[in-house]
């Protein structure tokens, strides 16, 4: 039997290893440790509001209308969403708002609103809310019993939710919000001689000869502005296709300098790898908010700060990409007493194309989405109305309508880029 003696030096060696096998874990717990603590990941439930989300996702999928009392005037106006672009004509509402001395809205399932000198509320399972709105603020009477959850009340102003709608109260407004599913009036608005009428109908009519008023009421819908959204996904694609083939244009000369094959002097090389460094290491959206403050919100400013970020990313690609080329190839161009920049265009470009391309249209998709957010900030694209909805607190089925749009802005240009790829580089399929 042989009895093999480890050398010191091997023993030293393990005992390291098992030191760093042991700490690595230590370590990763310890942060996970700190982030919980730091995060105060225990309150998180505390912190939620399960409520507003349900609210938020209701909004996502249904739409309100809503019927609003000046209790100074007894005016009533009913109206989409609240919005003056979605008001019903006067003396028009829906089939459950009857109007006259006394508004009744009746919200279903035995809900009854009525508006007049009081704003009732017949409340099935609980009785009748009568409220008084007057100068000195909301006089409410509600039934024997302790205060529901949903009721707010207070002097100036009651809150009534069910899952009917709800009614609040106050000292000079009177409002209904009967929520409902859909996105109403996406095609057309109210004043359209064309809304309420069935899908056959429309169709019919677009066979007769309306076909152009038709697209017109859905193209201007003062609501949804199709129009306008359809030409804000425009501008985002534009800023992504300058910006990215505009910083390729200017980073493929700039590689040449930073590439050690083709540039022996060793300060210039430095002085381009460090201006690629600074250009990719501000991230966009700071140049975003430098060059508004020079040219002003717009495009052009979300095309240059993706220009500027994309430069420095592809200078640094394309040298990389110019150092690992194939002498030879240049070499058998050189024999035949070609000039450097002849050298350069069949010797060297050909090696390089299918990367150069296959980085550019990569970026070209992932620069179509970081586009949403640079046009929040400089005025322009998809992403200023899609900011402008969630800050104003728009509607949120809005919201959802500009984010799908979104999706399938990326959707489409993943599969257009991808394409494109497959042509440039590989060639048709079978050819050569």
């Amino acid at each position: 039997m042989t009895v093999m003696l480890l050398q010191p030096q091997t023993i030293a060696r393990f005992r390291r290893k098992r030191l760093t096998a042991m700490a690595v874990p230590v370590v990763i717990i310890a942060y996970f440790t700190y982030i919980f603590v730091a995060f105060d990941m225990a309150g998180l439930a505390d912190r939620v509001s399960v409520e507003n989300a349900r609210t938020l996702v209701s909004d996502i999928y249904s739409y309100k209308t809503h019927v609003a009392r000046d209790n100074r005037t007894g005016d009533v106006i009913v109206s989409i969403e609240g919005e003056r672009k979605g008001e019903y004509p006067q003396g028009s509402a829906p089939d459950w708002v009857t109007l006259g001395d006394d508004t009744v809205i009746d919200l279903g399932a035995g809900h009854v609103v009525t508006f007049g000198a009081q704003v009732t509320y017949d409340v099935p399972g609980y009785g009748r809310i009568v409220t008084t709105p007057g100068s000195s603020g909301v006089n409410a009477v509600l039934p024997a019993g302790d205060l529901p959850d949903w009721i707010s009340a207070s002097k100036n102003r009651i809150s009534v939710t069910t899952d009917a709608g709800r009614v609040t109260v106050t000292r000079n407004r009177a409002e209904v919000f009967r929520y409902a599913l859909g996105w109403e009036l996406f095609f057309f608005t109210l004043d359209s001689p064309y809304y309420g009428l069935s899908l056959g109908e429309v169709t019919s009519r677009a066979f007769t000869g309306e076909a152009g008023a038709i697209w017109d009421a859905f193209w201007s819908n003062k609501m949804w502005r199709h129009g306008d959204v359809a030409w804000a996904l425009v501008e985002t694609i534009l800023m992504a296709f300058l910006g990215t083939f505009g910083a390729a244009i200017v980073a493929l000369p700039l590689g040449f300098l930073a590439a050690k094959n083709f540039t022996p002097l060793g300060s210039l090389r430095f002085v381009a790898r460090r201006l690629f460094d600074f250009l990719r290491g501000v991230d966009g959206l700071i140049w975003t908010i430098v060059l508004s403050r020079a040219y002003g919100p717009g495009p052009l400013t979300g095309a240059l700060a993706i220009l500027l970020t994309d430069t420095g990313s592809f200078g640094k690609m394309f040298s990389e990409a110019l150092e690992n080329v194939d002498d030879k190839q240049i070499e058998g161009i050189t024999s035949t007493g070609a000039k450097p920049l002849q050298r350069y265009r069949f010797g060297v470009i050909p090696q390089i194309t299918p990367i150069l391309l296959s980085q550019v249209l990569y970026y070209l998709e992932s620069n179509t989405r970081s586009a949403t957010i640079i046009g929040a900030i400089t005025g322009g694209g998809i992403g200023l109305l899609l900011t402008q909805a969630i800050i104003t607190q728009k509607d949120w089925e809005e919201v959802t309508y500009y984010i799908v749009l979104i999706i399938v802005m990326v959707m489409m240009m993943d599969t257009f880029s991808g394409w494109l790829r497959r042509k440039l580089i590989k060639g048709k399929e079978g050819g050569h």
